[in-house]
């Protein structure tokens, strides 16, 4: 996938529908009624890059500053989501030892690799940060954990949703109808180049979580070493 173009096409199309006022509001994040949970291995940014990204986002707060922006904690690079979150689903309905001993497996022979994050694109629901493989890392854990899994009775739904090609970081989402949509355009504009760093991702961690990985709901199943 030629990553720059997507993204690039993602912006465009996402730029469309916020010139209009019409933004994609999300309606449950902070619904207290909002049961859906999953099961996702990812990896998390250093301190340092959470820190850049927070920055960015603290600017553009100023011109959107009813929308809602992902703490530091809560930042990641997905890899992939084993079970997509769904209403109702709970730790109970399976057992984590069977995921826990699979990643374990999968991960193994799967050396440490480089994302650079840089950039902002866009969806008509988020503002996103731009990640950028460096080599074949992360297809090759990707491909990986849908082999094994496609071989196996442990419940999954991997790629149903969609097939996850990209290494962005959803940083912000919309939630409440838009102040100055031109505005937000711009800045998004102003750190569409914006470099904030590479990172050796050299562990990934598997979890439960929210649909916005809340560190609040989250419980953490396991972290393990690549390599």
């Amino acid at each position: 996938m030629n990553l720059p173009a997507y993204y690039a096409a993602m912006r465009q199309a996402a730029f469309q529908q916020l010139r209009q006022g019409l933004p994609e509001l999300d309606p449950l994040l902070h619904s207290a009624a909002d049961t859906r949970r999953g099961i996702t291995l990812l990896a998390r940014p250093p301190a340092a890059i959470a820190a850049a990204i927070e920055q960015v986002l603290a600017d553009i707060r100023q011109t959107e500053p009813e929308q809602y922006y992902y703490p530091a904690a809560d930042l990641h690079l997905t890899v992939l989501s084993i079970i997509s979150c769904y209403r109702g689903f709970t730790l109970q309905a399976i057992d984590p030892a069977l995921y826990q001993q699979a990643v374990q497996a999968i991960v193994q022979p799967v050396r440490p690799f480089t994302v650079r994050f840089a950039g902002l694109t866009a969806s008509p629901g988020a503002i996103l940060v731009q990640g950028f493989p460096v080599g074949e890392g992360l297809s090759e854990l990707r491909s990986r954990v849908r082999e094994f899994f496609r071989h196996s009775s442990l419940q999954q739904s991997i790629d149903q949703r969609y097939s996850i090609q990209t290494a962005h970081a959803t940083v912000a989402r919309f939630t409440s109808p838009l102040h100055n949509p031109a505005r937000l355009i711009q800045k998004i504009e102003q750190y569409e180049h914006h470099v904030f760093g590479d990172f050796e991702v050299g562990a990934v961690e598997l979890v439960f979580n929210d649909w916005y990985q809340r560190a609040g709901t989250t419980v953490l199943l396991g972290k393990y070493p690549l390599g």
